[in-house]
C-alpha cells in the first residue's frame, strides 16, 4: 500500500511539473501581431528625433518568432549588406531612393555569423524605388540603397530561408 501511495504521489508530481512546461505556442514576449497608423507615424517621429548621425534607424514593427517586421528611418545612404540566410522584403512607406541589387561587395567585412557588409556595391542592377513598392531580395544577394532623397521610410522583414546542402 505504501508503494502505490508513493507511486500515485510521484505521479501527481510528473503530471504537475508537465503542466506547467512552457508550451511551444509563442509567448507575449515573442509575439506582436498588430501595429497602427498611429503607432508607426510615432516611430518614424522617434526615429526622426533619435537618428543623429546614424544612417538608418530600425525599430520593431511586429514579431512572431522566427519572423520580425521592422521600420527603417534612413536619411543617408548606409553600408550594403548580405544576407546569407535570409531574404529580405522591403515596402516603402514613404519617400524615394534608388536601390542596388546584386554585384559584388565593395570592402566586404563579417558583421555577424550570417551577414556581410560592404562600402558599397561594384555592378549590380540600380532601380529607382518610390512610396508605394515593394521589393524582395533573395538571400546571399547584394543590395544597398546609393543614394536616398531626403529620406526614406521602409518596412522590412527578413525571412529565413534554408541553407541548400552542398555535395
Amino acid at each position: 500500500m505504501r508503494l502505490l501511495g508513493i507511486g500515485l504521489t510521484l505521479i501527481l508530481l510528473q503530471s504537475a511539473a508537465v503542466a506547467q512546461q512552457p508550451s511551444a505556442q509563442p509567448t507575449n514576449q515573442t509575439m506582436k501581431t498588430f501595429v497602427s497608423s498611429a503607432d508607426v507615424s510615432a516611430l518614424i517621429a522617434k526615429a526622426k528625433a533619435e537618428r543623429k548621425n546614424e544612417p538608418n534607424i530600425s525599430q520593431r514593427l511586429l514579431q512572431l518568432a522566427p519572423y520580425n517586421a521592422n521600420l527603417e528611418y534612413r536619411a543617408s545612404v548606409g553600408p550594403a549588406a548580405v544576407h546569407e540566410r535570409e531574404a529580405e522584403m522591403f515596402y516603402v512607406i514613404d519617400g524615394s531612393a534608388t536601390m542596388v541589387t546584386g554585384g559584388k561587395l565593395v570592402n566586404e567585412t563579417r558583421t555577424n555569423p550570417q551577414n556581410l557588409s560592404g562600402t558599397a556595391i561594384d555592378g549590380g542592377a540600380s532601380r529607382s524605388i518610390a512610396k508605394g513598392d515593394f521589393i524582395v531580395v533573395p538571400e546571399n544577394t547584394p543590395h544597398w540603397f546609393s543614394s536616398i532623397n531626403g529620406t526614406l521610410v521602409l518596412m522590412s522583414l527578413h525571412v529565413p530561408r534554408p541553407v541548400p546542402a552542398t555535395p
